[in-house]
């Protein structure tokens, strides 16, 4: 079937929510990676047969693995309860379902419509039956992440059935190219890649130029570690996407866009290809949209996993099919981009956020978020906290909300130490700043940047060196090697922090290191070089004490950094009885003159002689606190047997010598 004008689009609208309607029951089993490693396809499988027969009734995949199957919604954003199912109409939501689950939802939820209680999230010992009681989820504002978890992510109907591709056609036919583009640059409406560019701004400057070939680019090559917000969209919603893509072209008076995802998210790659293939079957996309005369044809292009292709001229490099390198600006992508022509290059949840702008208006966008960063950001919530999973809150949401409120607070009581936000190109915030509004321009106050949206919480036993250090290994293997500045900056930079947690460090390290971060922010060629060292800014501002512990006083107060933790054996209460030097697999212990000694180029810390030691003479240093050890359940009791004097008469006789 061929979509030609609003008429059809509005009469399939109709259909496909007619077919909906006609349902009695849905069941939707959440598959994401962490439910799927939970057992949600043995529990889908026994769903779909109990539900065999039972006429009105749909079971449906919910997904974020392509070995799954038949993939139908996207992920509903807190994994951490998996595996997961929901039901309409009743809108329960239940948690922590296993197989033994299943007759009882199917006899009492399914066919009666009462609810399975004991299956409820409980917050504070209270049941919450649906999403909307979940603390998680009903404080979250969605605009981008809507329909993920709602609709039928590999089906084009369900997307119109919830008025997909009206934003669309309301700009085909309702707005001028420059009309949409003042709709968006009075929204607000700032890039979520991280830079926080205008959209507006540059879809103008696009428009502007004299060459008239132009193209419209979506970045999909999400790199940052932790991060994981636009493969949900592009796996979950990704008619949304496509749609805002649409737009864009039409504004700027595009007919070819490209997007590039990574091809570490396969899932994303299936999706888009099956979501632009119903488009254009549609005529949705292709020649002459909607019948307006309009043209935008659609390519998918896969990244090979280069953290620097996230920037936008190695990323049109990268689509060229040239090495992923970026270039010195000017010119601009907006001047000279992919194949040296004008082009708009925006992210996932840019685009995704266009449809709604156009359908609901700036005004209403300018209603949400604060004056200077208006809307929503998705956010990965990941670390130590209770409730990890995707998130989409108002721009001046403070840290404190997002953890604490929506998160449920640190793991098992542990003190908040700090939150990585940005990624390897963001910084470190403490206690002190998770109070202020979070958006692009209070961020970068901070000494730090929003950037894609990755949260990583960290609690007291985590060593902020040692973060600093992981980030600068990632920055460094991620170098493209340009620039001087980035590819030696970074190295000598990771030289210094690998020498500090080893325990080797000097206290000139400190001053080096800054001296080093000051010269790549100032000197790299691309962005992603410049932001290179604000982990190891933001931590030396924030947590010198650290550094200095682990340079003076050989100590990570963490009790991370391996290299310094050590054995100490007080002659005191040492009594030489040689039952460590049996135990050590290491032959890394001795006795000299009835007293242990520890050889530390040989131990490998296994703690196997402090269990051993009868005397307690082996003392640990910047060890972690061991974790208790489980209780085995007691062996259940042999029955009581009769004897009987046949059995008595059988016995063999004892030996005894």
């Amino acid at each position: 079937m061929s979509i030609t004008s609003m008429e059809d689009l509005k009469n399939k609208q109709a259909e496909v929510k007619k077919n909906l309607d006609g349902y009695t029951c849905r069941v939707l089993v959440c598959s994401g990676t962490g439910c799927i490693a939970s057992g949600a396809q043995k529990i889908y499988e026994e769903m779909s047969r109990l539900c065999e027969g039972i006429e009105g009734v749909a079971v449906e995949m919910q997904k974020d693995v392509p070995h799954v199957g038949i993939v139908k919604t996207g992920c509903q954003g807190l994994c951490e309860l998996g595996p997961l199912m929901r039901i309409e109409p009743y809108d329960y939501q239940y948690v922590h379902v296993q197989v033994d689950d299943c007759r009882e939802i199917v006899e009492k939820t399914v066919i009666c419509g009462l609810p399975v209680d004991r299956l409820f999230y409980r917050h504070n010992d209270e049941a919450c039956p649906h999403p909307s009681d979940i603390p998680f989820l009903n404080q979250q504002t969605r605009i981008v992440l809507e329909n993920c978890g709602k609709i039928d992510a590999e089906s084009i109907d369900e997307y119109i059935s919830v008025g997909g591709f009206s934003a669309m056609a309301k700009a085909f036919f309702e707005m001028t190219p420059q009309g949409v583009i003042d709709e968006i640059t009075k929204s607000g409406l700032r890039g979520r890649g991280g830079a926080g560019f205008p959209a507006g701004k540059k879809w103008s400057q696009v428009a502007r130029q004299p060459e008239k070939v132009r193209y419209v680019v979506c970045n999909g090559d999400e790199g940052d570690p932790g991060a994981f917000m636009d493969g949900s969209v592009m796996e979950g919603d990704p008619y949304k996407m496509i749609e805002g893509m649409v737009i864009a072209a039409y504004a700027v008076g595009a007919e070819d866009g490209y997007i590039y995802v990574r091809a570490e998210y396969p899932l994303s790659v299936q999706r888009l290809r099956m979501a632009i293939e119903q488009a254009e079957s549609y005529g949705l996309l292709g020649d002459n949209i909607l019948g307006s005369g309009i043209n935008f044809h659609l390519h998918i292009n896969r990244g090979a996993g280069a953290f620097v292709c996230g920037e936008g001229s190695a990323l049109t490099a990268s689509i060229e099919g040239n090495r992923g390198m970026p270039r010195v600006k000017p010119p601009r992508t907006v001047e000279q981009g992919l194949w040296g022509k004008p082009t708009v290059l925006n992210n996932v949840e840019t685009y995704a956020n266009v449809p709604k702008i156009i359908l609901q208006g700036a005004d209403w966008f300018h209603t949400i978020g604060t004056e200077g960063s208006p809307g929503t950001k998705t956010f990965s919530l990941t670390g130590s906290i209770e409730n990890t999973g995707l998130i989409e809150v108002p721009m001046g949401t403070s840290l404190r909300h997002i953890i604490y409120d929506i998160g449920g607070g640190l793991k098992s009581g542990a003190a908040f130490k700090g939150v990585q936000i940005g990624g390897p190109s963001g910084g470190c915030l403490i206690d002190d700043q998770i109070d202020h509004p979070l958006d692009f321009d209070s961020v970068k106050k901070l000494d730090a940047i929003m950037g894609s949206g990755g949260l990583v919480v960290m609690d007291e036993n985590t060593c902020m060196v040692e973060v600093a250090r992981f980030f600068m290994s990632f920055t460094q293997r991620e170098s493209c090697g340009k620039c001087v500045p980035c590819r030696e900056g970074t190295k000598r930079m990771l030289e210094i922090l690998e020498k500090i947690v080893a325990g080797k460090g000097e206290l000139s390290d400190l001053d080096e290191l800054e001296e080093l971060a000051n010269m790549v922010q100032s000197m790299a060629l691309c962005g992603l070089g410049k932001s290179a060292p604000l982990p190891v800014i933001s931590t030396l501002k924030r947590f010198r004490d650290e550094y200095v512990e682990h340079i003076v006083d050989k100590k990570c107060r963490a009790k991370v950094c391996t290299a310094l933790r050590q054995f100490h054996i007080n002659p005191e209460f040492c009594i030489g009885c040689g039952k460590c030097v049996k135990t050590c697999p290491f032959e890394a212990i001795t006795l000299e003159n009835n007293l242990a000694y520890i050889d530390p180029n040989k131990c490998k810390s296994c703690r196997k002689c402090v269990e051993v030691c009868p005397q307690n003479s082996i003392i640990e240093l910047n060890f972690p606190p061991r974790k208790p050890k489980e209780e085995a359940p007691a062996a259940p009791k042999p029955a009581t047997k009769v004897e009987t004097p046949a059995a008595k008469a059988t016995e063999a006789p004892k030996v005894t010598e």
